[in-house]
């Protein structure tokens, strides 16, 4: 029994991350989750009391893992500037994966103060991971610099998503350029 309700869960998740990622935050319904899993829809309310219980809990799941490529990206650079263009680089290759775009569209919409708090945490993370970094490289303020720095990122990956004029190599290369030199290219 606790099995089947495992993959009934995992079922469910896989269907909101394909739901958030083809239709963002509107597309997510608890019909339309019935729908893709089989489920009924006073099943699916078993699982999850709400929407916002679904993205914390994707939030719990993907998050972490993404996070973790992140930090392996990091790791394996040498330098703290190679840790840096890692911690950018790897964040824009994840663009086109499914639990990305799912938690972009996730962070787009109206969510509770659990759910973005969770999300609020888990960026903290990654911030943290670049910041040392940018201390080893002088920075007097390396937290700021490194919320600001990932600003930089959020909006490349914006841009990647929308699908703007630019290539989406362009915009990475831009990202990273302005990540590893500012403004002066």
């Amino acid at each position: 029994m606790a099995e089947h309700r495992t993959m009934q869960r995992q079922a469910l998740l896989d269907a909101a991350r394909s739901l958030l990622s083809d239709g963002g935050t509107e597309a997510l319904t608890f019909p339309a989750l019935a729908e893709r899993t089989g489920l009924a829809r006073s099943s699916v309310y078993e699982y999850f009391r709400s929407r916002a219980a679904v993205v914390e809990e994707l939030c719990a799941v993907d998050f972490p893992v993404w996070a973790a490529e992140v930090e392996d990206a990091m790791r394996a650079a040498d330098t703290a500037q190679g840790k840096i263009e890692a911690y950018v680089r790897s964040q824009l290759a994840l663009v086109g994966d499914r639990r990305h775009r799912a938690v972009v569209a996730i962070s787009a919409g109206e969510l509770d103060a659990g759910a973005r708090e969770k999300i609020r945490a888990a960026h903290g993370g990654l911030v943290t991971m670049v910041g040392a970094a940018l201390a080893a490289l002088g920075h007097d303020e390396p937290r700021l610099t490194a919320m600001l720095l990932q600003g930089v990122v959020d909006a490349a990956v914006r841009r990647i998503e929308l699908g703007a004029a630019e290539d989406p190599d362009r915009i990475v290369e831009a990202a990273v350029t302005m990540a590893l030199h500012g403004v002066t290219g």
